[in-house]
């Protein structure tokens, strides 16, 4: 039987999560806290006992949003080896699972127009996810290319905004193809 602090831990978790879910979904000003509350099969009276803001739960769903995101692509990765890794990364971020899968993808992909707008704190955990994205993928770029990986993610990110803005499924492939294509060209 857990105590009553794992108790308060694992909710904390499972608001945390059904937020980073909420917020990709719907947007930073698409949700609020009543709304997660809800969502995560709690009370709104019992929010503040878990964060001190809105913020502040906005700032701890972006960090686990940054932190699913990459640790699915590091373990596509994995599991395809270090000759595969950057094709596997590839093949997950620009799939079509990932484009139909807002709710579950990239935060940035799914909240960059927004990021700029939020509160220092809010930016400081996109920031931080940003970096860590780079950092991923400039882990399994050559050596002598490891300077691409921001020119390597704006590409993934961009093709993938496209992709999901268009409302044609052909059109959304040929942009990811375009993107592989020029990404596998530039490494």
């Amino acid at each position: 039987m857990p105590t009553q602090q794992e108790r308060k831990a694992l909710t904390h978790a499972r608001i945390v999560k059904t937020a980073a879910r909420a917020i990709r979904r719907s947007g930073y000003q698409g949700v609020g806290v009543a709304d997660i509350m809800k969502e995560a099969g709690l009370t709104h009276g019992g929010f503040y006992a878990h964060f001190e803001s809105r913020n502040a739960l906005l700032v701890e769903a972006a960090e686990a949003a940054s932190a699913q995101s990459a640790g699915s692509l590091h373990k596509a990765a994995q599991q395809a080896g270090p000759q595969g890794a950057m094709d596997a990364i590839l093949d997950l971020y620009l799939g079509d699972a990932h484009v139909a899968a807002t709710e579950r993808g990239c935060p940035v992909a799914a909240l960059g127009s927004e990021m700029g707008r939020q509160a220092p704190e809010v930016r400081a955990a996109a920031t931080h996810g940003i970096e860590n994205m780079a950092a991923l993928l400039a882990s399994y770029l050559p050596p002598d290319h490891k300077h691409a990986a921001f020119g390597t993610m704006s590409c993934m990110l961009g093709a993938l905004v496209l992709a999901r803005a268009v409302d044609d499924a052909r059109l959304s492939a040929a942009i990811r193809a375009s993107a592989r294509d020029f990404i596998r060209t530039t490494r």
